[in-house]
Parts: C-alpha cells; structure tokens; sequence
C-alpha cells in the first residue's frame, strides 16, 4: 500500500493537544509547591495558578469532548487486541534489538493498539478521577458543614495518587518520543498536523477525490 503524506491532524486537535500539555504542566508544577516540594513562588500564587489551570483544562476537555463525539475522532480511541501484542512486544523487548516498529498508522487508525488503550485510560479514568477529587477538594467548604469532615482526607489522597500516574503517563509519553526515530520526527505531526499513512487504494482514491486538501505533497 502506498504511504503518503496525510494530515491527520487537524487545528483543533493540534490546539487541544499543546493547550493540554501546557496546563498539565502547570498543574504539576504548582501542585508540588502546594505540597512544599520547593519554593520560588508563595503558596498563595501556587493555589491560585493551580485552580485557574485546572478550571482551563475543565473547560478545554468540555469542548474536546464535544469535537471528539461531533466528528467522530473517538473512534480512533476504541481499544482493540488486534495488532497489540506485536506492539508490546516491541517497547518490551524488540526495540533494543533495532528491530521497526509493526505498526504503521492507518487513515481510519491513527494510534496503535497500545496507543489506543493508553490514552483511553486517560481520558475515562485519571483526568475525570484528577477533576472529580480536584472539585470536590476545591469546593470542600460548600459541603462539610462547619466541621471537619474524614472524607477531605481521602479526597487529597485520590487527587495526588492520581497527579502522580498522569506524571508517570507524561514521563513514558515523552520517553517513546525518543525511540523508533528523532524526537523531532515524532513532534511534527502534532506541529504540521501531517504524519506518513499506509493508505488502501480506496483510500488514496477517497482523499484525492473528496479531501484532496489533507494530502501532503
């Protein structure tokens, strides 16, 4: 099949993908001054910048959530063990013996299996864990009562348990951006919005039909 320059994606994407980078770094950052893990800035400036970073990437995931369900991109997200263990088995094992990638990104099938499961585990569980605790945390006032209530403490154990594994997920993310090519080849795509796809002759003959304008040169 051939593969050709394709634009997979799109402004929005590339908006809500920086834009949610961003914010997850400040959050990060101001949540461990919260906690004392260094100085620099007053921990009123941290827990101001942690609330308005927070409450940004609330809104953001809100219309994201609505582009991904409008344009039907979820689809890109449904798991599958199809192709899977090839996958594991490379980051496992085959990547230190300079053996390629098995998988090649498709038209309909952007992320790999591996790709696909991690990034729905993100999206259904850490961010709407991290955001339920965050609230709940950050509106403690308007519903214990008056009194100290034993729930508060569990909450910030939640919210931090879960701040760490979205950093552990953002350490392995920048760290495959390191492996099977440059990091700047990984990078550009989510720059130019244009990767390298395997197409199927349909599918050539679809974009330059009805899309000629997402195909690179």
């Amino acid at each position: 099949m051939p593969i050709r320059k394709v634009r997979v994606f799109n402004r929005f994407e590339r908006f809500w993908h920086w834009t949610q980078a961003l914010l997850v770094f400040v959050l990060l950052f101001t949540g461990f001054r919260i906690h004392g893990y260094y100085g620099g800035i007053s921990f009123d400036q941290a827990v101001y910048f942690h609330v308005v970073a927070a409450l940004s990437l609330v809104v953001l995931w809100i219309f994201a959530i609505f582009w991904h369900l409008t344009t039907g991109t979820w689809r890109h997200y449904l798991p599958t063990t199809r192709g899977l263990w090839p996958v594991v088995r490379f980051y496992a094992w085959d990547i230190f013996k300079g053996k390629p990638h098995p998988y090649r990104k498709h038209f309909w099938r952007k992320h790999n299996p591996l790709q696909a499961a991690s990034y729905l585990g993100l999206k259904l569980f850490l961010f709407p864990l991290v955001w339920f605790s965050g609230l709940a945390y950050l509106s403690y006032n308007y519903w214990q009562n008056g009194i100290s209530h034993p729930a508060l403490g569990w909450i910030a154990t939640v919210h931090v348990a879960t701040a760490f594994a979205i950093l552990a997920f953002v350490i392995i993310h920048l760290y495959l951006l390191t492996t099977g090519g440059s990091f700047a080849h990984h990078v550009a795509p989510m720059i130019t919005g244009y990767d390298d796809v395997e197409l199927t002759d349909a599918e050539l003959a679809y974009l330059e039909q009805d899309e000629p304008q997402r195909l690179g040169k």
